[in-house]
C-alpha cells in the first residue's frame, strides 16, 4: 500500500471523528477522499459513501439511543418518504443518467463531472449551514410536538433525492428540519438525524448492489476506520467547543467545495 492510500484510509478516521464531534459532515468528506485520494470513480464513490456514512452513523446513534435522545416517531414520519426517494434514485435514476450529461456549444459535461459539481454545490450549502449562527427554538417535551406532516414529507423526499445522487447523508438538511418542523430539541434532533441518516443511507446502498461491482475488502476497512473515528470524536466532543469546531469545519468544507468546482470545471 503506497503513501497516498495510507493517507486516504487515515482520512476515514477523520470522517468518523467529524460525525462524533458535530453529528454530521462525514459524507461531505467521504466522496472527495474516495475520488481524489483513493481514485474511486465518482458514481461508485457515492455508493461507497452511502455504506460508510450509514454504518458509521448507525454506530453513533446507539449513544443517543442509550441517552434517550432519539425520537422514533419523528424519525419514522421523516424517514419513510426519504427511504423511498433514496432507494429509487440509486436503483433507477443514477444508472439512467446519460454519459455525457449534455453538450452545449462544444462544451461536454461528463456524468462523473456533473455528479462532482452537484456534490460541490451541496458542500457550499452545507458550509453555509455550519458557518451561520443559528438560534434554534427547542422544546424538551415530546408530548408537545406537533408534526407538520406535508412539510416533513417533502423535506424527506428532497433529502432522499440528494442522498441518492451524491451519496451525502444530508444531516445539514435533516437537523434544521427536525428542529423547525418537528420542534425537537437540538440534541434530540442530532440523535434522530443520525438514525435517519444510517437507515436511508444503507437502504440507498442496497439499490447499488446490483448495479455496481463492490470492492468489499477496501470498503469494510475504510468503514471500520471511520467507526473508530466516531468513538474518538465522541470522546473529544466533551473537551472541544462545539460551536467553534462546527464553524471551523464549515470554512474547511467551503474551501473544498470551491476546490472541486474549480478542478472539475475550470482546470479540468
Amino acid at each position: 500500500m503506497d503513501l497516498v492510500n495510507v493517507f486516504g484510509f487515515a482520512a476515514a478516521i477523520i470522517i468518523g471523528v467529524s460525525l462524533g464531534l458535530i453529528g454530521g459532515g462525514g459524507s461531505i468528506l467521504t466522496v472527495p477522499v474516495l475520488v481524489y485520494i483513493l481514485n474511486v470513480e465518482p458514481v461508485l464513490a457515492t455508493a461507497y459513501s452511502l455504506f460508510v456514512v450509514g454504518s458509521t452513523s448507525l454506530v453513533g446513534s446507539f449513544t443517543y439511543m442509550k441517552k434517550q435522545l432519539v425520537n422514533y416517531k419523528t424519525a419514522l414520519v421523516f424517514a419513510i418518504p426519504s427511504f423511498i426517494a433514496v432507494f429509487l434514485t440509486r436503483k433507477f435514476l443514477v444508472p439512467a443518467l446519460p454519459d455525457p450529461l449534455f453538450t452545449i456549444g462544444g462544451f461536454t459535461v461528463a456524468k462523473s463531472v456533473g455528479i462532482m459539481v452537484f456534490f460541490s454545490i451541496i458542500m457550499l450549502a452545507a458550509s453555509y449551514s455550519m458557518i451561520k449562527e443559528k438560534k434554534a427554538t427547542t422544546n424538551g417535551d415530546d408530548s408537545d410536538i406537533k408534526f407538520n406532516f406535508p412539510l416533513i414529507a417533502i423535506e424527506g423526499v428532497v433529502v432522499g433525492l440528494i442522498t441518492g445522487i451524491v451519496g451525502a447523508g444530508g444531516g445539514f438538511l435533516i437537523i434544521p428540519a427536525l428542529v423547525l418542523l418537528a420542534k425537537l430539541p437540538m440534541k434530540k434532533a442530532v440523535g434522530t438525524s443520525l438514525l435517519i441518516i444510517s437507515a436511508k443511507s444503507l437502504i440507498g446502498f442496497l439499490g447499488d448492489v446490483s448495479n455496481q461491482t463492490i470492492d468489499w475488502s477496501m470498503l469494510l476497512i475504510f468503514t471500520g476506520l471511520s467507526i473508530v473515528g466516531i468513538f474518538i470524536g465522541s470522546a473529544l466532543s466533551k473537551k472541544i467547543n462545539e460551536k467553534a469546531l462546527k464553524k471551523g469545519f464549515g470554512w474547511f468544507v467551503l474551501a473544498m467545495g470551491i476546490y472541486i468546482i474549480s478542478k472539475e470545471l475550470i482546470f479540468a
